[in-house]
């Protein structure tokens, strides 16, 4: 097993102690510490960011409804997510072999999926979710990918309470 430059870099920083900080902008934050805890590993990117691999995830204090997905190879660009649970969907998602493989993924207890959100402008401000393109977490050994579904409407539209 292999591991890429930005996985090895988290590893001996934190077997050192000195930890990678990062600057989040979007929320006036600078030299926020990434524990390498907190750090996924995507194989592919995201759809649109091929070369974005390593996200950190956090939520802001007090607000664990919504999470973010930090790239660490962008410091611009970050993604708002959520348990689909949270839009009261109820999400299963067919996981092919190559899948599992790319998430290394040994149990279905392991993974997680997460909804990118965004406010619809052109529909009045409404948040909606990206039902179509969900993130696939594998909690145990911190791999991430974004699966495209073709049998799914393309966006579910909710509105925040």
């Amino acid at each position: 097993m292999g591991l890429n430059a930005g996985s090895w870099l988290l590893a001996a920083a934190a077997a050192l102690g000195d930890l990678m900080k990062i600057d989040l902008e979007r929320f006036g934050l600078k030299d926020v510490p990434v524990d390498a805890d907190t750090v996924f590993t995507f194989a592919e990117g995201l759809a649109g960011f091929p070369d974005c691999r390593q996200f950190k995830i956090f939520h802001e204090e007090g607000k664990a409804t919504v999470f973010w997905l930090q790239s660490l190879d962008d410091a611009d660009l970050s993604f708002p997510i959520v348990p689909p649970q949270s839009l009261d969907l109820e999400y299963q998602i067919e996981l092919s072999d190559a899948d599992c493989a790319l998430l290394a993924l040994e149990s279905a207890d392991d993974a997680s999926v997460g909804l990118i959100v965004y406010r619809n402008e052109a529909a009045g401000g409404t948040i909606a979710a990206n039902t179509r393109s969900p993130i696939i977490l594998n909690a145990s050994n911190r791999r991430g990918m974004q699966k495209v579904l073709q049998d799914v409407h393309p966006t579910l539209l909710y509105r925040a309470r």
